[in-house]
């Protein structure tokens, strides 16, 4: 793997991405991805618990060992929180001259029961989280954007779920928010129509995150049972996703907006 140019040796018209849930997963391997391609980028996590949410989520020292690999800037900003992602967004403008890119990879998943059985909490955090998480990035994020003078490049992505395409149990809740991301990306594409600026949806199948461990003793079997749920009878690697993440950040992806893209193994058509 080449190693990421440093930004002071990018170019000055290098694009700028702001990626939320870097620290680890898919957003810290969008931020690889990004970073080998040129990418200048902005990597923000919450680096805390959350309640509701019964795993560990990814520490500050990982977020800022993602940021020095790849060249980044690091915040730690909870997406719940639009002015922290507001200051997120102006540390792309003071640093980097603006943006180019809004990823909005940040999400959690619950799986306790049945939908009549989930915790308010457990609702709650999916919502605020894997739902106004995206429309906090998009309403402060889409108007600096918006600031580069046409033509534009702008790409706004958010990560959603096969699961929201496919009936699977005890996962109802956070099938919900991942299907609300859908419409709302899809609306907000609409909104950005013949301002140079796409708007998609990504919707990973199940993939090998530190989430996948404790997701998959919640159903009381081994990490590699989900797999059955996918046409090609595999966990997806992080860096899969990313590349499809990157593709759709890159000029080859102008024409496509308003989609919603599977990189699911095959999940959401089995």
């Amino acid at each position: 793997m080449p190693e990421p140019a440093a930004p002071d040796s990018r170019p000055a018209d290098a694009p700028v991405a702001l990626v939320t849930g870097a620290g680890r997963g898919i957003g810290a391997a969008t931020a690889r991805v990004l970073s080998e391609q040129g990418w200048n980028l902005v990597l923000v996590d919450c680096c805390d618990s959350i309640p509701g949410i019964n795993y560990p989520l990814a520490t500050e020292q990982e977020l800022q060992a993602v940021a020095s690999e790849v060249g980044g800037r690091a915040l730690v900003a909870d997406v719940r929180d639009r002015a922290a992602l507001a200051a997120a967004v102006d540390l792309a403008r003071n640093t980097f001259g603006g943006l180019d890119a809004a990823l909005a990879i940040a999400g959690v998943v619950g799986a306790t029961g049945p939908l009549w059985d989930v915790p308010e909490a457990e609702w709650t955090a999916l919502w605020d989280i894997n739902v106004t998480g995206v429309l906090n990035l998009a309403s402060v994020a889409v108007p600096c954007l918006l600031e580069r003078p046409a033509p534009r490049r702008g790409r706004f992505v958010a990560v959603g779920s096969a699961a929201a395409e496919k009936a699977t149990t005890r996962l109802a809740a956070y099938s919900a928010s991942k299907a609300a991301v859908v419409g709302m990306v899809r609306g907000l594409a609409a909104d950005l129509g013949n301002t140079g600026v796409s708007a998609n949806v990504v919707q990973p199948g199940t993939t090998d995150t530190a989430i996948l461990a404790p997701s998959a003793a919640a159903y009381g079997m081994p990490a590699i049972g989900f797999a059955g749920q996918h046409i090609d009878t595999r966990i997806i690697a992080p860096q899969e996703i990313a590349n499809v993440i990157a593709w759709l950040c890159s000029t080859d992806a102008a024409a496509i907006t308003g989609a919603v893209i599977p990189a699911d193994a095959g999940m959401a058509a089995r």
